[in-house]
């Protein structure tokens, strides 16, 4: 029964997870309950994995730890931007001070510091966030769940071209060690590391927007917008993930099982991408983490350059116009980001290599 279970979770997730990709993708609206079923088999997937891998006491003393991890992130950027000098009303030209006194009693910035920190983290505890200092009368709750899910588009369909990019070309860079196709894919991926994402964009939008006109140059409304930001947002990651996959698989190429594997005449597709890759992959997980975390919440520098309105402009914005309430539920999205990737990464570990037992 549990077989089967499993047999029938993972490719039901998976399935209506490209579905949902693949409407993103191309603009269309996705219907409420595929939403549901994405959750649904998310979460049904999380847990039989969980309960069969005995990690029931690993998960929940992992998250009790990010409860405590995301209150101290709060508790430090609350504390941070009190201490720098200067405030979200500081002009040039300076406020009369009857002007000042109001703006301070609206936002209760006159109370005392240990007021100000118990009235945030109490909304924090119940999701609200507060109201913007500079977008007034707009919650930061609505400005994240108004620009996140296009931060998460881009991060995603990055993170895909990323993986599908990157892994087969490390892959076949490995198994083509020291040949014509290994150095040229090495030069690539050295390239896509140590060029800047803000150099690549405008070169790309100046090729394929301006002189062959086969793209959008910015916004992001359909399938032509998105390719250029999603290209030059996943090539930086696509030739890490190559550079790691190709290492890891040179070093398990030579172990003694695949050349057991040789020896009994199994193909070398079957080896490599059977074998050896599953094997290969705790490098590529850790990166991914983190990876995930930063992408999936947006990279402001891309954001700003194609005018996408994800939330990586009101990140930097927050920062500019010293907008407390903004700063800090910015910050606790990509924390919260962070510490998810990193728990679903430490559980993926026990699958692609059964010999870590994270209980």
């Amino acid at each position: 029964m549990k077989e089967k279970l499993s047999y029938l979770l993972g490719p039901a997730l998976l399935i209506c997870l490209l579905f949902t990709v693949g409407l993103s993708f191309f603009n269309y609206v996705i219907p409420t309950a595929l939403w549901f079923a994405d959750l649904f088999l998310a979460g049904a997937v999380f847990v039989y994995y969980t309960v069969s891998q005995n990690n029931v006491v690993y998960v929940a003393k992992r998250l009790a730890e990010a409860a405590v991890v995301i209150f101290v992130i709060a508790s430090a950027t609350f504390l941070l931007l009190r201490v720098l000098p200067g405030g979200p009303f500081d002009q040039e030209k300076a406020l009369p001070a009857e002007v000042k006194a109001n703006i301070d009693k609206k936002y209760h910035l006159d109370k005392p510091l240990a007021y100000q920190y118990y009235r945030y983290i109490s909304g924090v505890a119940v999701g609200d966030l507060g109201e913007s200092y500079k977008y007034i009368g707009r919650n930061i709750s609505d400005i994240v769940s108004e620009t996140l899910p296009t931060s998460i588009q881009l991060g995603v369909f990055s993170l895909i071209l990323a993986f599908l990019i990157g892994i087969p070309a490390g892959v076949i860079s490995a198994s083509k060690h020291n040949t014509l196709f290994d150095s040229v894919t090495m030069a690539f991926a050295i390239s896509g590391v140590a060029l800047p994402s803000f150099l690549v964009a405008p070169v790309l939008i100046l090729i394929f927007a301006f002189w062959l006109g086969w793209l959008e140059p910015a916004l992001w409304e359909g399938p032509t917008y998105y390719i250029l930001p999603v290209v030059v947002l996943g090539t930086r990651p696509a030739a890490v993930i190559a550079r790691l996959t190709r290492a890891s698989v040179l070093e398990v190429i030579r172990s003694d099982y695949i050349r057991t594997a040789r020896a009994k005449g199994l193909s070398e597709r079957v080896i490599l991408f059977k074998h050896v890759l599953k094997n290969s992959l705790i490098p590529v997980l850790t990166y991914s983490g983190p990876l995930a975390a930063g992408v999936i919440t947006g990279t402001f520098i891309i954001e700003q350059i194609f005018a996408v309105p994800g939330m990586g402009k009101h990140l930097v914005n927050s920062v500019t116009n010293r907008d407390y309430p903004l700063i800090l539920g910015t910050t606790l999205v990509f924390s919260m980001a962070l510490v998810l990737a990193n728990l679903v990464v430490d559980l993926l570990y026990s699958y692609f290599d059964p010999r870590i037992k994270l209980s």
